[in-house]
């Protein structure tokens, strides 16, 4: 995954502002939530059939990008 920015939306009036999933109510909190309680990527994605496994690999990629001081400024 090398480019999130198509992916992970950040609008003030959803969900708190959070960052979300391709303008849906999903956020990059939530699967990174589901990965720690011990779900694979394919569980979720048999869950969420509206998400795809470059959703998923872009949240991961947005929190290594904050962890490693990376911020995406919203627009």
């Amino acid at each position: 995954m090398k480019d999130y920015h198509s992916i992970i939306t950040i609008e003030p009036g959803k969900r708190g502002g959070k960052p979300c999933i391709r303008g849906m109510r999903i956020t990059v909190s939530d699967i990174l939530n589901w990965l720690a309680s011990g779900m694979s990527v394919q569980d979720i994605l048999s869950d969420f059939d509206e998400l795809t496994e470059s959703d998923i690999y872009a949240a991961l990629r947005y929190v290594a990008d904050k962890e490693n001081k990376i911020y995406r400024i919203a627009v």
